[in-house]
Parts: C-alpha cells; sequence; structure tokens
C-alpha cells in the first residue's frame, strides 16, 4: 500500500481534453527526441490530487518531461511491483563507523562512535524507462562486536572534541573486557523513485546496508598508589629519570 498522500497521473502536454490543443503551446511544447534504442517520447505533464479526499481536483505537479513507451502506463504498475528488489540491489554506500578514541581505548571507558553517510542518488533503467532513485538513511543499529547491539535508532551520533573523549553520548560504548572487537554498523535507508522525470514516489519498505567493520583494541589500564611524588623521589617508578644514570 502507498505512504503517498497524493495520486498522480500525466497528460499529453499542451491537451485541452477531447481531441483539443493548446495552438500556441504547441508552438513550443517539449522536443522528445528519439533515445539510442529507438524508442520514441511523448511530452507529458504530471498532475497530482490528494488521495481519498471526495471532490479534491487534479492540478500540476511536475513537467514537461518525455515518456517513453507506447503505453507507458502499463508499465508504471510493472515498474512500481519491482522497485524495492531493485533497491535492495542497488550498491548503496552504508557510510563508515567513526570512533573515539581510536584504534585503541580502555576497559570501562566510553568509546563514541558515530556514522558518517550521506543521501544517495542512482539513475537505473527499468523496462526500458529511466528511473532516478534517492537513498537517504534514516536509522542506524551498532553492533559493537562484544555481543552489545543498539539500535535500530535516528541518531548517527557525532563527533567529540579530544578533551571531551570518555564522555557517554548517545552511540558510546564501555567494554567489560580487553580484546579487539569488529564493531559494525547498519544504516537503514528509505527511497523515493521517479520515472522519466515525473512525480517522486515512495520506495515501499526499506533497505539495510552494512558498512565495512571497523576494528577497536581495548586495553586496561594500571593505577598504582605511591608514597612519594617525582619531586621527592626522581628515581621513582613512571618519573622521567626512573632508570637513568
Amino acid at each position: 500500500m502507498s505512504t503517498d498522500p497524493n495520486e498522480y497521473k500525466y497528460e499529453l502536454q499542451c491537451h485541452l481534453g477531447g481531441g483539443d490543443f493548446d495552438t500556441p503551446c504547441l508552438a513550443r511544447q517539449l522536443d522528445c527526441k528519439d533515445r539510442e534504442d529507438g524508442a520514441k517520447g511523448i511530452p507529458v505533464m504530471w498532475l497530482s490530487r490528494p488521495r481519498g479526499v471526495p471532490g479534491a481536483v487534479w492540478a500540476h505537479h511536475s513537467g514537461p518531461t518525455c515518456l517513453y513507451d507506447p503505453k507507458p502506463e502499463d508499465l508504471l504498475p510493472r515498474i512500481a511491483a519491482d522497485i524495492q528488489r531493485q533497491f535492495h540491489n542497488l550498491p548503496v554506500n552504508a557510510g563508515k563507523v567513526v570512533a573515539q578514541p581510536s584504534p585503541n581505548t580502555l576497559r570501562g571507558a566510553e568509546t563514541n562512535f558515530y556514522a558518517e553517510a550521506v543521501e544517495q542518488q542512482f539513475d537505473i533503467t527499468m523496462f526500458g524507462q529511466k528511473v532516478h532513485v534517492v537513498a537517504t538513511p534514516v536509522q542506524y543499529t551498532w553492533n559493537y562486536g562484544d555481543g552489545t547491539v543498539f539500535g535500530p535508532q535516528s541518531s548517527m551520533g557525532g563527533a567529540l572534541p579530544q578533551d571531551r573523549w570518555g564522555e557517554k553520548t548517545r552511540t558510546s560504548h564501555a567494554y567489560a573486557s580487553t580484546g579487539d572487537f569488529q564493531v559494525v554498523m547498519t544504516t537503514t535507508f528509505q527511497g523515493t523513485y521517479s520515472v522519466n522525470a515525473g512525480p517522486p514516489l515512495p520506495i515501499p519498505g526499506q533497505g539495510q546496508f552494512n558498512a565495512p567493520p571497523q576494528t577497536i583494541s581495548v586495553w586496561r589500564s594500571l593505577t598504582r598508589n605511591y608514597a612519594d611524588d617525582c619531586n621527592t623521589n626522581p628515581q621513582g617508578q613512571g618519573c622521567p629519570g626512573a632508570g637513568m644514570r
């Protein structure tokens, strides 16, 4: 079921209804040149009206644009039925995972993770028609590699200045054990498609794409107490002069 609040149709450019055409309009009508495969185009205007509203009238939405097919209206349902499969097969870039600090962090400390993902556009051909697809990232799921999964949720996180590393954030994670962990982010995209420069229509469902894993090494820190500071005992462990003769 479509989630678009509008419904759409197209009409020949300059068409006044019945068999009448606007003569001045015909003089400046869009020239639809034949495609390389020999398909001939017709100049059309796209109209829209609110879906399910009694008495709603058709109004100009976009155009003029060229529609290529002897019976293009027969292909639109076929494209709509197949567009979700096409969307899942597109080479959508899920983005990348950024960690702060990286590549090493400390056990028990908050490691800030955030995503870098952007909207992408693709032009494909379906049933001989030009289809423009826009994929927009809307949700993110974080698998931190230690059995903890967070999401899906809408925040992609964000960078922290270095003096704030270790603060808890919406997408940060504290590891309870040491080791190397593979962090995987799954980005959920929503899409729209338009046929032959027609109105953008929503693609049913969503597409999920995984970003390349980010390896994070979790170390442990040791804390020791000493009776003297380095001014009192310059040769004490951890002091700059320790071990120097």
